[in-house]
């Protein structure tokens, strides 16, 4: 079953979004995720600085 997440300090830069959240060790970290259709692309970075770069720095391949 998956776990609900629950994410804080969301911002939108282009067309990601970035958020915090717990990881599943219960750490904090940060998720970076493109909501153009058909992109797909998303990760998690131990910083929001990585995450808020490639935000900034992300093109779209579809």
């Amino acid at each position: 079953m998956a776990r609900f997440e629950r994410f804080t300090n969301v911002a939108r830069i282009g067309p990601v979004e970035v958020g915090d959240h717990r990881d599943r060790h219960g750490r904090k970290a940060t998720v970076a995720v493109c909501t153009a259709t058909r992109c797909g692309w998303s990760n998690d970075y131990t910083s929001r600085s990585a995450a808020e770069l490639a935000a900034r720095t992300h093109t779209c391949t579809a």
